[in-house]
């Protein structure tokens, strides 16, 4: 038997063959590990000793089932992860288990070295979340990994499996999500994070001061070169070289660092001599590094050796539960900098963020609320002191309203149809006149369109004396330009290339859009 881990576990199953082979396994891998068959009584041994890292109970059992066991277990510790065994792994209440955030569930019958296996990724994911925790809680000199969406704790999961393996890793995502942050959490969360993290911007250097870098140097190897230097490769064994905006590395240095990781050695430029390296590489960018190996801006076979992990970073716009806990640690940040005593923000303040659509992410985030701790003078954070860019899509929604007043009332039925056809008159805008497409901007059938545009009276644009449609603006709609480009092409002789598929797809909405309007003045005469 193992020596004890510390870590303990709660088993739950009305089966006790079940429970006792269970606690075998467990305990012979070194887990503390306490058994009951009755969901009513884990609760009660959760309640008076608290304190479990990890509960592993059957989804189907009488009394109270799993997914009740797991609601009330989140009432008493809604930090333990839970997994569950089930005999049916395409059930819907499996899926329903994962939604109300469970770890992970395991079909009956498994083997022993895939239970053992998702335990210790369920206590890695949970001794990561414990240490993100931990980092927000001191003070703070520097941005830690912050977020409670479901991205993130995908991400978090995903950090927990893979930080104890020295596998290379790709990490993309917009500019200002956070790629070194998740880095950086994946080399605390590593066997070695005593070891240095080093990274670099492959973007931010020249080729040959780049290599420099890298790779190090021996003296009089160039001029100015007066002494020999190690490189990052050199300085990051042991630990993580952390390779960020590697898209923007040059062709030769790709081919350079390609080798490095191949044959897990280095030459110092001006040296001969051979350098073992040990250093897990992380790489990341906010490129299309895909489409960059397409068009050959970048090695395929470097790519594929980069991306054996690949971790997505999605923008904030998208995981818009992350906003409040990333406020709430950007005030404590810059409290702490800048000694002021905010103690948040209004709820209009936080109603604005959540509307804004965040197109430098965290980043910008962080930039906004130093501004707003910078310029506050009350508790609490007013709407006020965050710039009008963010504010203003709130603020239009509220001064567009009409006064009403107890002596002046309002025709509702004529206002609500003003708004619908400016609501109308914009799709159509944006959609280049094609109402096919207005009607899936507007989420709306195209026979319901049709039927707005005739009660409010917006007809089809007449055609100018060209026979060319345009917009409200004067402007060619996407199927005219098509048109005019092909006339002038015949007119020279030349063939013309096939358009993009948006175009040939707008082309053909517009003659359906036509044919259905001739048949409908035709029935109509």
């Amino acid at each position: 038997m193992k020596q004890s881990l510390g870590e303990k576990i709660l088993v739950v199953d009305d089966e006790q063959s079940m429970l006792e082979f269970l606690e075998y396994v467990l305990k012979k891998e070194g887990y503390e590990v306490s058994s009951v068959q009755e969901s009513p009584k884990a609760l009660e041994l959760l309640s008076e000793k608290p304190g479990f890292d990890l509960i592993i109970s059957d989804l189907r059992m009488p009394d109270l089932d799993g997914l009740g066991l797991l609601k009330g277990s989140h009432e008493i510790d809604p930090e333990v992860p839970f997994i569950f065994m089930t005999a049916y792994a395409s059930s819907e209440t499996a899926i329903e288990a994962l939604k109300l955030g469970a770890f992970d569930y395991i079909t009956k019958p498994f083997q022993v070295e895939e239970l053992t296996n998702l335990v210790k990724n369920a206590l890695l994911a949970r001794n990561l979340r414990h240490q993100v925790r931990v980092l927000e809680r001191q003070r703070i000199d520097e941005d830690n990994l912050i977020g409670t969406s479901a991205p993130m704790l995908e991400i978090y999961k995903l950090i927990g499996t893979i930080a104890p393996t020295d596998t290379t890793i790709l990490i993309t995502g917009e500019s200002g999500t956070g790629k070194e942050l998740v880095a950086r959490a994946i080399h605390q969360a590593s066997l070695s994070p005593e070891q240095p993290f080093v990274s670099i911007n492959c973007g931010a250097f020249p080729e040959t001061l780049l290599e420099s870098e890298l790779f190090g140097y021996m003296k009089g190897a160039f001029t100015g070169a007066v002494h020999e230097k190690k490189g990052l490769l050199e300085i990051a064994i042991g630990g993580t070289l952390f390779l960020d905006e590697v898209g923007a590395m040059p062709p030769s240095m790709q081919v350079k660092i390609l080798r490095a990781l191949q044959e897990k050695k280095i030459r110092r430029i001006g040296g001969t001599q051979e350098i073992d390296i040990d250093a897990r590489l992380i790489a990341a960018t906010n490129q299309d590094l895909e489409r960059a190996v397409k068009e050959g801006e970048f090695r395929e076979d470097l790519y594929y050796r980069l991306a054996v992990i690949p971790i997505h970073i999605p923008p904030l716009r998208d995981r818009k539960p992350d906003i409040v806990p990333l406020v709430r640690h950007f005030v404590q940040k810059y409290n702490e900098r800048l000694s002021r005593n905010i103690k948040g923000m209004t709820e209009e303040g936080l109603a604005c963020l959540e509307e804004y659509s965040w197109p430098g992410n965290v980043r910008e985030l962080e930039n906004v609320i130093e501004r707003a701790v910078t310029l506050e003078s009350s508790e609490f954070i007013q709407k006020e002191r965050l710039p009008e860019r963010v504010r203003g899509q709130v603020e239009t929604q509220e001064t567009d309203l009409p006064r009403i007043s107890a002596d002046q009332g309002l025709n509702l039925e004529e206002y609500l149809k003003t708004v619908e056809r400016q609501i109308i008159e914009q799709a159509l805008e944006v959609a280049e006149g094609n109402q096919t497409r207005a009607s899936q901007i507007l989420q709306v059938s195209y026979r319901s369109l049709r039927h707005r545009l005739d009660t409010l009276g917006l007809k089809k644009k007449p055609k100018d004396r060209s026979g060319e449609r345009r917009d409200g603006e004067g402007r060619r709609t996407g199927s005219e330009r098509r048109m005019v480009k092909e006339q002038a092409a015949k007119a020279k002789g030349q063939q013309v290339e096939e358009g993009s598929e948006t175009e040939n797809s707008e082309a053909e909405s517009q003659k359906k859009e036509d044919s259905i309007q001739k048949k409908e003045e035709k029935l109509k005469g």
